[in-house]
């Protein structure tokens, strides 16, 4: 059986790294995607990306509605590596936060982190406001959930838009035991 990652896109800005991430996940033989998009997500792409919804779902192995709550993942017995929430709003974290399972992603989440899963949030938002910050640190500090912003890095010395993508990619897969090819570690002085 392969090793399932369910991947939410709510509708923050970032959809390139979505993308990116689905095709570092299809990449692995061993493991497959469950896609979830937000109606916000689905906009949000349009609008950064020249790719339909239908486009990035077939980057994944299955789709999901995220007004389909009694999907596979929104139940604990469902085995899965964990979750991966990019780009992630405020809102989302906010619901998982509360607890508010009102919709796929935020259930699929809720399950992830009473599993003791891992949960990958790339959190989206500037400037963070103190409720924002707030709900992410309380959230750090449960086990298994990993606030991983898609934050500009230069070490690695990216000459293209896409390398910072890539990077940044690369990172929020990496908790799931994925080693992207061409991610470039730092190597100190």
């Amino acid at each position: 059986m392969k090793k399932r990652i369910i991947v939410g896109a709510t509708g923050a800005s970032g959809m390139p790294v979505l993308v990116k991430c689905l095709e570092l996940i299809r990449e692995q033989r061993e493991m497959e995607s469950y896609l979830i998009m937000s109606e916000s997500a689905k906009l949000t792409l349009v609008q950064e990306t020249e790719m339909t919804p239908e486009q990035v779902g077939n980057l994944a192995d299955v789709v999901l509605e995220e007004r389909d709550i009694g999907a596979r993942p929104a139940s604990g017995s469902f085995q899965t590596e964990g979750m991966l929430i990019v780009p992630c709003s405020m809102k989302t974290v906010a619901g998982i936060h509360s607890g508010y399972g009102e919709n796929l992603i935020l259930r699929a989440a809720d399950v992830t982190v009473k599993e003791h899963r891992t949960l990958v949030l790339a959190a989206r938002e500037t400037p963070l406001s103190g409720i924002h910050l707030r709900n992410l640190q309380e959230l750090s500090m449960l086990p298994g959930v990993r606030i991983i912003p898609p934050m500009m890095t230069f070490y690695h010395r990216p000459q293209t838009i896409d390398e910072m993508v890539y990077h940044v990619a690369a990172r929020l897969v990496e908790p799931f035991g994925i080693e992207a090819k061409e991610y470039r570690r730092w190597n100190g002085w």
